[in-house]
């Protein structure tokens, strides 16, 4: 079975949703005091479940239009890519040349991957 190219683009967007639900979840527990109503009522903590409600749901419309499971959660890994440019990006965190390797083995197993489909 022949993957669609909008179940990929959806698997994408899912992956970076996933990273920025993950960083809504930091933000959220910096600001929560340990008190279950500080994370049920966080607006960031609420806005991270957004996000992963989201990504279920562009995981069942990728299936739905014929996605293959091989293909596409290699593609779903890419979250551990968008992590590292959110944390990049908004705590200065540095991107090491070990997280690059780690980066391209990422890619390269996801283009081996989806060759045989």
């Amino acid at each position: 079975m022949t993957t669609p190219l909008i179940s990929i683009i959806y698997f994408l967007i899912a992956a970076l949703l996933g990273a920025l639900g993950q960083y809504l979840y930091k933000e959220g527990a910096g600001k929560a005091n340990g008190s279950f109503s500080s994370y049920i009522l966080n607006p960031q903590i609420l806005a991270g479940a957004i996000c992963y409600i989201a990504v279920m749901v562009l995981f069942i419309a990728a299936f739905k239009r014929g996605g293959s499971l091989s293909v596409l959660y290699p593609i779903y890994a890419t979250t551990f890519i968008w992590a590292a440019v959110i944390a990049l990006v908004t705590y200065r965190e540095p991107i090491h040349p070990a997280n690059i390797g780690g980066m391209l083995l990422i890619i390269g197993g996801m283009y081996l991957m989806g060759m045989g489909k």
